[in-house]
């Protein structure tokens, strides 16, 4: 039960729902509210297949690169890690993402690939699926909480912007970068620990 809990809490923290809300709102701020709406659905079910099927094959790439556990545990951490990085020191790159509008309806690319589905999370399933393997229905519950809890976030993506502005928005995603060093801490240590047992 622990390890679905802290496996759905690092799913969430990589989406980074509040860390994409301002860019979800500014592509989609041309589109009326209900189609808004079916556009976030759309692209989140696009995002969501395309996770799954990372999920499934990814285990299958890993054991055909021949990649140990503990060194698939060391590369996750690190890989976390700068994730986490980029979510405290953003860069100017990532600010001026915002700026970002589509005139025409986005389709697939830039909201499922990469803002949710996007290579870390899909390097982290890939990573996941092989520490896991014997507990893939887990690993499918946590994915399936984590996208459920993304798209609550985005279709409230209004709500959440008026009651918090964008200021608090951009403080909470550094805390959740907070929080992700952590699990990239602790998902390196014990890659370490299981190298030094072996």
């Amino acid at each position: 039960m622990t390890e679905i809990i802290s496996t759905t809490i690092l799913l969430i923290l990589i989406m980074d729902p509040l860390g994409n809300l301002p860019i979800f709102m500014t592509i989609l701020k041309h589109i009326e509210p209900k189609r808004r709406r079916v556009i976030v659905i759309r692209e989140m079910i696009i995002a969501l297949i395309i996770m799954l099927l990372f999920l499934f094959v990814g285990e299958k790439i890993l054991i055909i690169l021949n990649l140990k556990t503990e060194t698939v545990s060391i590369s996750g951490g690190i890989i976390l890690f700068l994730i986490a990085i980029k979510m405290i020191f953003p860069s100017e790159n990532n600010n001026n993402n915002e700026n970002i509008s589509l005139k025409e309806e986005p389709f697939l690319v830039p909201l499922a690939i990469p803002l949710v589905a996007g290579p870390s999370l899909l390097a982290t399933l890939m990573l996941l699926s092989h520490q896991y393997s014997n507990h893939i229905s887990y690993l499918i519950g946590s994915l399936l909480i984590a996208w459920l809890f993304t798209v609550i976030i985005l279709l409230l993506s209004d709500l959440f912007l008026h009651l918090f502005g964008s200021k608090s928005v951009h403080a909470l995603e550094r805390l959740m970068g907070l929080i992700l060093i952590m699990l990239s801490t602790q998902m390196f240590l014990d890659g370490i620990s299981t190298w030094f047992k072996n």
